[in-house]
């Protein structure tokens, strides 16, 4: 963690980007009950606490369980729901009533403009600091699809929208430790489509080794290339922001 934080410190002051820096202090949907699962809310939230203290980033990591909201509020600066768990009512109200921003993962299983429901969940439990963050769509047989129009419908619904480039290349039902489990390949042009379709701001899971990380190994990005992977994208963002009135 905080080889990755040192790195990204140095890439946000060379490009003058902000950065919010996200880990998860539990992974509960992992596939079997032989992979890691994280440090737990406890030790996990040391961690971060850390990070925020030593580099200065806002950070953020994803709640689970309604009660799980309070204790993250206490570190973090951004609650991340889940996109599996992106429905489910008490969690929302929970995350929402910590007065924190909170990060709406899409739902695989939702047309995008569905995303109101989640978000109007927010709004009546008193929160209306909300991101969206697009992960892909789940098109059966373990491929995700990412469709540029669902960018344009979250974002008629009135609150920022994020690309999760990274997760939206892994390959369902085959294990991250495997290098099948994600398709790198697709990072540039996904990156590049997504950025030139308006969002406004991007996800990406980076790790100093990739190939060891305990978790989503075969999607993550090497941090040493991640200045690289950004460029073009600042450059593609700053047109499209420039002819955003325009359509």
């Amino acid at each position: 963690m905080m080889r990755t934080a040192e790195k990204l410190k140095e890439v946000s002051a060379k490009l003058n980007i902000p950065i919010i820096y996200k880990s998860s202090f539990s992974k509960d949907n992992r596939s079997s009950l032989k992979y890691y699962n994280g440090p737990g809310l406890q030790e996990g939230m040391k961690m971060l606490a850390k990070v925020k203290e030593q580099f200065g980033f806002p950070v953020l990591t994803d709640i689970h369980y309604p009660d799980q909201a309070s204790a993250a509020a206490d570190v973090c600066d951004v609650l991340q729901i889940p996109a599996y768990l992106c429905m489910q009512t008490g969690l929302m109200v929970a995350a929402a009533k910590t007065g924190k921003v909170i990060n709406i993962k899409h739902g695989q299983f939702l047309a995008p403009d569905n995303m109101k429901h989640p978000v109007t969940k927010c709004e009546e439990a008193g929160n209306e600091q909300i991101i969206l963050t697009e992960r892909g769509y789940t098109m059966g047989y373990n491929d995700l699809v990412v469709d540029p129009r669902s960018f344009y419908h979250m974002g008629k619904i009135g609150y920022p929208v994020v690309f999760d480039i990274t997760h939206s290349i892994r390959k369902y039902g085959i294990p991250s430790a495997d290098a099948k489990g994600g398709a790198r390949e697709f990072l540039p042009v996904l990156g590049r489509a997504g950025v030139a379709s308006g969002v406004d701001g991007i996800f990406i899971e980076t790790h100093p080794e990739p190939s060891t990380a305990l978790c989503d190994a075969a999607s993550q990005l090497c941090v040493f290339d991640l200045e690289e992977y950004l460029k073009p994208l600042l450059e593609l963002h700053a047109i499209e922001v420039k002819y955003r009135q325009a359509y």
